[in-house]
């Protein structure tokens, strides 16, 4: 089969890999679409370590069964469902996962980053029938693709305690921005602001419903102030760079929640008056538990046109060097590139 191979940092190329077979309790899936992430690129160009060269990357995907394993019977599986799948694997046995907190399992792995498994930048991948989830027939299949970084942010949000009636500020209005806007929305937030610099993500943020300010404009706590008539309840920054997380502690009010879901700087340094002599609470935010996936996977489901904004351009497995290149450059994409790896079933 055809996969996207990591052949070194900032080169991707098209290789040849066996097929996998579906082993004992797995799915193989036929993968449809891919999203490229933002971890993707960090990977692609070797600035955040959790990936390596040789590797076949991929998370974000949607594709359709193409075989079952043994012992896969009980969950009523049929071959050329429509299916995603939650790439966070967890052991299903210890105290984390039987509290259903499988991002905190001590066994976890994550597809799409353990370099010892072909991931979904590959025309099929076998998983664990633990981890599939089954989409319905009537909802365009691109959007199996969006349900990954859609249950990050219903994670991030739900840290956050966000709830009815907040007003929430989002920082960083990139994908997984684009996508806490909708959680902090489904969640029930009365008004969520977004503070953006590129203007075309601006754009794409008020489509979603959002008002997005321009941080260059002016101090974004006096913005955030003059937009709400005080401070936001909580803020989720998704960017995670130092500048940022001192914009998010300015821009909240006394006792309020600051959800950190980006993972932009691995060492941040902010100011410990801002939360401690103000109370704020800094959450950290990473992956999301199994009922965050099937919440977000429900969702989807449901076929919201919003979603089609998310996506700004489906590319070929030849031109996916190029894309990641470009997002790599920030080119100015304003949303989701989604890789398209079923091109050669489709014109056999």
């Amino acid at each position: 089969m055809r996969v996207l191979e990591l052949k070194e940092f900032r080169r991707l190329v098209l290789a040849d890999r066996d097929r996998p077979a579906a082993g004992p309790g797995e799915v193989l899936i036929d993968v449809v679409a891919t999203g490229i992430c933002g971890s993707d690129i960090h990977g692609y160009t070797g600035e955040n370590g959790r990936r390596v060269p040789g590797q076949v990357m991929g998370h974000e995907t949607v594709g359709r069964i193409a075989a079952l394993g043994s012992g896969t019977d009980r969950f009523g599986f049929a071959v050329g469902q429509a299916v995603t799948f939650n790439p966070l694997i967890s052991c299903n046995a210890c105290e984390a996962c039987t509290a259903g907190q499988q991002q905190h399992c001590p066994e976890r792995t994550v597809i799409g980053v353990n370099p010892a498994i072909v991931s979904a930048f590959a025309e099929q991948v076998a998983v664990p029938a633990d981890n599939v989830v089954v989409l319905s027939a009537n909802t365009p299949i691109v959007y199996g693709a969006l349900i990954e970084p859609l249950a990050v942010a219903f994670h991030a949000v739900r840290r956050a305690r966000i709830s009815a009636g907040q007003k929430v500020l989002v920082i960083g209005g990139g994908p997984i921005g684009q996508s806490v806007i909708l959680a902090a929305l489904q969640e029930g937030a009365s008004r969520v602001l977004v503070s953006e610099m590129d203007p075309a993500r601006r754009s794409l943020c008020e489509r979603l419903g959002a008002t997005a300010l321009d941080p260059t404009a002016a101090p974004l706590d006096q913005q955030v102030r003059a937009a709400f008539g005080k401070l936001a309840d909580t803020t989720v920054d998704a960017v995670g760079i130092k500048p940022t997380i001192a914009s998010a502690l300015d821009a909240t009010k006394f006792g309020g929640v600051v959800s950190l879901v980006g993972m932009g700087s691995p060492e941040l340094a902010f100011s410990a008056y801002r939360v401690s002599t103000e109370e704020r609470e800094i959450v950290g935010s990473f992956c999301y538990n199994n009922q965050d996936f099937r919440d977000a996977a429900a969702w989807v489901d449901r076929g919201s046109p919003v979603l089609a904004e998310l996506i700004s351009r489906e590319v070929s497995m030849e031109d996916a060097d190029a894309a990641f290149a470009g997002l790599a450059a920030a080119d100015g994409t304003a949303g989701k590139v989604l890789v398209r790896l079923d091109s050669a079933r489709n014109s056999e």
